[in-house]
C-alpha cells in the first residue's frame, strides 16, 4: 500500500472512531499517530484530513445526500460515509489533490475497508459529484467566507 493511501486509511479509522464513539479528538489523534508508524510528512497529511473533515461533516453530508438519493444518509455505512467525506474534502478543499486521485484513493479505501459493494457505491457517488466539482468548490469557499465574517 502506498504511503499516502496508508495515511488516508488511518485518517479513515480516526474519523470512523469519532463518528461512533464519544472519544475526545485529541485522544483519537494521539493514539492513531502512535500506532501508525507514519513519518512526519504523512502524520501532517493524516492530521490535515481529520481536522479538515471533522468541522464540516454536515456540509459534506449534504453533498452525499444530494447525490445518493436512493440511500438515506443514516443507511449509508459509517465507513462508506467517511470515505466519501474524505474524497469530497480532498477535491473540494485540499488544494493539492486532483479529482481523479481523490476518487481513485476513495475507491481503494472502499476495497480495503468497505463491503463488497462499497467500491462501486463510492465510485458512483463521487462520479456524480465530479460533474459538479466547481459548484462544490464554490460552495465550500462561501462557507469559509461566511465563517470569516
Amino acid at each position: 500500500m502506498k504511503d499516502r493511501t496508508r495515511a488516508r486509511g488511518i485518517a479513515l479509522q480516526a474519523l470512523y472512531e469519532l463518528d461512533i464513539t464519544d472519544h475526545p479528538i485529541g485522544t483519537v489523534l494521539t493514539e492513531r499517530m502512535a500506532d501508525s508508524g507514519l513519518n512526519d510528512e504523512l502524520v501532517n497529511f493524516f492530521r490535515s484530513i481529520v481536522l479538515g473533515v471533522l468541522p464540516i461533516r454536515s456540509e459534506l453530508d449534504r453533498f452525499i445526500t444530494d447525490h445518493a438519493p436512493d440511500w438515506p444518509l443514516d443507511q449509508v455505512a459509517v465507513i462508506d460515509r467517511n470515505i466519501l467525506r474524505i474524497a469530497i474534502w480532498e477535491f473540494a478543499i485540499a488544494d493539492d489533490i486532483p479529482l481523479k486521485v481523490a476518487i481513485n484513493e476513495a475507491v481503494e479505501l472502499a476495497k480495503i475497508y468497505g463491503s463488497d459493494s462499497a467500491p462501486r457505491f463510492v465510485n458512483g457517488v463521487l462520479g456524480s459529484l465530479a460533474d459538479r466539482q466547481n459548484e462544490i468548490i464554490q460552495s465550500f469557499q462561501q462557507i469559509k467566507t461566511g465563517d470569516a465574517e
